[in-house]
């Protein structure tokens, strides 16, 4: 094995949010790290529900959702309807022009 090619391998203190304090070994140079869930606090590990939202995703989605319910949403069926009601509100001149009379009843200045 080479000399002095691997890191130092150093213990560090890790702390948790919820309190619970442990050592780690691990090659970084600082002394301690903090973290936002551990074994004690961890959903898994405990049984019980807890959100950790670091970047208010559950805000945003609980918010995205109430939007949803006042928006009023259509059926495929009736926005056919409604367009097939535009469509049939829309009355065709009774007689076809050609370009011809359209340019001449236009007065284009020469």
């Amino acid at each position: 094995m080479k000399k002095d090619i691997h890191p130092k391998y150093n213990t560090i203190k890790v702390t948790c949010s919820c309190g619970n304090t442990f050592q780690v070994g691990s090659t970084l140079d600082s002394e301690e790290i903090n973290v936002e869930l551990c074994s004690k606090c961890h959903p898994f590990y405990t049984g019980e529900q807890k959100i950790v939202d670091a970047d208010n995703l559950v805000q945003k989605y609980e918010e995205k959702m109430k939007k949803a319910k006042t928006m009023s949403f259509r059926s495929k069926k009736a926005k056919m309807e409604a367009r097939k009601s535009k469509k049939e509100g829309i009355t065709q001149p009774s007689s076809t022009l050609t370009l011809k009379d359209m340019l001449a009843n236009a007065d284009i200045s020469k």
